[in-house]
């Protein structure tokens, strides 16, 4: 039986009532189960007040995507339950705050009010243990442990004493307690998962942190700015254990300023931000071009412009990504798909950094920085740390730091290096280093040295992309970043259905996989393009290659997408593509 559950719980309310909390803990509760679990989160940006919602998919295989209708829902007060409430399937649960209101009736739902304020107020002592009242209840109306909740609540509250343990274990047992008075009027359970491997509960930006741990990184220096924070946190608790170092800088700029001297002197080096510090970036990611330094800079994308939405998600940064800054600037772009992905692109991010001395962009975004999901353990050993090249004794000899080789990668020497002294500065220079601002033909080559680089990029970039579904389809689907999951879900509902669908999903983005993109794009019928932005800047970059008159699915509301947006957009287009067919040999 638990190997085909299923079910969707989301938690809504107010910023402060521990909505974020109860969802994370939840989470991780169902994870310890033995479930595979998938997140997804949305909050106010407003320190206080606003509305917050916390999503956990729960089941007993692979999860790609936070999934559809809602199958419990706790709403801690009116305004969730009206928010979400169309969300629920027929036959769901609604979960209330019976201190708080009462919803109308309707036959189609299955109501459990729960007097969570005056149980926390009058029972504990303490009004903000309710949502713990409400993991109680949770626990005993689906079946979910009970320990496990308690293991939990020892972990978050252990350093605030034992007083404050007691008083949430209490919260608990008195929500438990509660539930067991009402009579249950659905067949929702959980019980114990299926699950016997060891697996990590990780978000994308935790995962991240790791995968660049992984990778050799051993500096880091950043500016705190949502949703990237996380990566920044995790990384000062972990890096100084290893040896590393992270600096909290002024700005951003400080921050790639300080990330390019640590590269310089020989150490592998990262920032992430969002895009608001990715704009003050650009001018110093110029002079990671122009010096041939390797960085790491991560964007974990968010709605703009300005301030915009700053706690929703977005791929709108890609042409900043791609064409932010000025002159002939060449950097690597890639874009993260998943949880587990994130570590895995960590440690491709920096090997290719390393390789070809140049900038790599890394674009997750809020959705996927904040997700959480189960995956398995990490396995280093799945992509091979890559050095940059040092100078041999030979080349020390007569030493050029910006030597003209056949491959357009120069030997890196660092500080103390005996006879591997050089300038490094963003104004032109010859092959050792040499100011050359008005030598023309030396700019010349050297930008050609710059570029050239790009060759061996998109050999790896054609080995970096995955596909799913039917192998030559008449409806294919170019997709992106985090969009990768729902994509993978829907093009399955379409295979299902007969439809002849195909998607195709390359890690790196610039340089483009030409070798892969061009037979799928020249073989199908149609190219859909799904992208979380306004414009389509995925599509936008692909029509300038191809010249193809791609078909694009752009969402714009601070949401990612759902895997019925993507199968609805597939199915529209198969159904033209059968009606042109028919029509077309009716011609003939």
């Amino acid at each position: 039986m638990s190997d085909t559950i299923d079910y969707v719980f989301r938690v809504g309310g107010e910023g402060g009532e521990g909505v974020i909390s109860t969802g994370e803990m939840l989470t991780l509760a169902l994870a310890r189960a033995g479930f595979e679990i998938y997140t997804f989160r949305t909050y106010p940006a407003e320190i206080k007040g606003g509305h917050a919602n916390f999503q956990v998919r729960a089941s007993g295989k692979l999860l790609l995507s936070y999934g559809a209708a809602v199958d419990v829902l706790l709403a801690f007060n009116e305004e969730a339950y009206q928010k979400h409430y169309k969300d629920v399937r027929s036959g769901g649960v609604v979960i209330y705050d019976a201190d708080s209101f009462t919803p109308p009736s309707a036959d189609s739902l299955v109501f459990y009010g729960i007097p969570m304020t005056s149980l926390a107020t009058e029972k504990v002592g303490i009004k903000l243990t309710k949502n713990i009242v409400a993991l109680g209840v949770l626990a005993q109306f689906f079946d979910i442990p009970l320990p496990l909740f308690e293991e939990l609540l020892k972990e978050r509250f252990t350093r605030k004493g034992e007083m404050v343990v007691q008083k949430n274990l209490q919260a608990l047992h008195i929500g438990a307690e509660y539930a067991k008075s009402q009579q249950k009027r659905e067949s929702i359970r959980l019980g114990p998962g299926p699950r016997k491997t060891k697996e990590l509960v990780l978000s994308g930006n935790e995962s991240f942190a790791l995968g660049a741990i992984a990778a050799g990184c051993r500096f880091y220096a950043g500016y705190p700015i949502t949703p990237a924070t996380d990566i920044m946190e995790f990384l000062a608790k972990e890096l100084p254990k290893l040896g590393g170092f992270v600096l909290q800088t002024e700005d951003e700029i400080s921050a790639i300023g300080a990330v390019l001297g640590a590269s310089f002197a020989g150490k592998k080096a990262m920032t992430a931000t969002s895009g608001p510090g990715f704009s003050l970036m650009t001018e110093m990611m110029g002079l990671a071009v122009a010096a041939e330094i390797p960085a790491v800079i991560v964007d974990v994308q968010r709605v703009g412009p300005s301030t915009g939405m700053p706690t929703k998600t977005e791929q709108g940064d890609l042409y900043l990504a791609v064409y932010g800054g000025h002159g002939a600037c060449p950097r690597i772009v890639m874009g993260l798909t998943s949880v587990e992905d994130c570590f895995y692109g960590a440690m491709h991010a920096f090997n290719l950094s390393e390789q070809f001395q140049m900038p790599v962009v890394v674009l997750s975004d809020a959705s996927l920085g904040h997700r959480k999901a189960t995956v398995p353990v990490p396995d280093p050993s799945k992509v091979p740390v890559v050095e940059r090249r040092k100078p041999t004794p030979e080349e020390l000899r007569d030493y050029k730091r910006y030597r003209l080789t056949p491959d357009h990668i120069s030997p890196m020497s660092f500080p103390g290096m005996a006879g591997g002294g050089y300038v490094a500065e963003g104004l032109e220079h010859d092959e050792i280093g040499y100011p050359a601002a008005s030598n023309h033909e030396m700019h010349l080559r050297t930008t050609q040295k710059r570029y050239g680089k790009f060759h061996a990029v998109e050999v790896i970039a054609n080995e970096l992309v995955r596909s799913y579904g039917v192998e030559r389809p008449e409806v294919g689907i170019i997709g992106w970043g985090s969009t990768e999951g729902v994509i993978r879900e829907a093009v399955q509902m379409a295979v299902d259905k007969g439809y002849s669908v195909g998607a195709l999903h390359p890690k790196i983005l610039y340089p483009q996989p030409i070798a892969k993109l061009k037979p799928f794009i020249e073989g199908a019928k149609a190219i859909i393009i799904p992208e979380v932005n306004f414009t389509g800047q995925f599509a936008t970059l692909l029509r300038k290659r191809f010249a193809y008159d791609f078909i694009q699915l752009n969402k714009c509301i601070g949401l990612p997408f759902s895997p019925k947006e993507i199968f609805d957009k597939i199915e529209e287009v198969a159904n033209n593509v059968r009606r042109d067919q028919r029509v077309h040999a009716q011609n003939v």
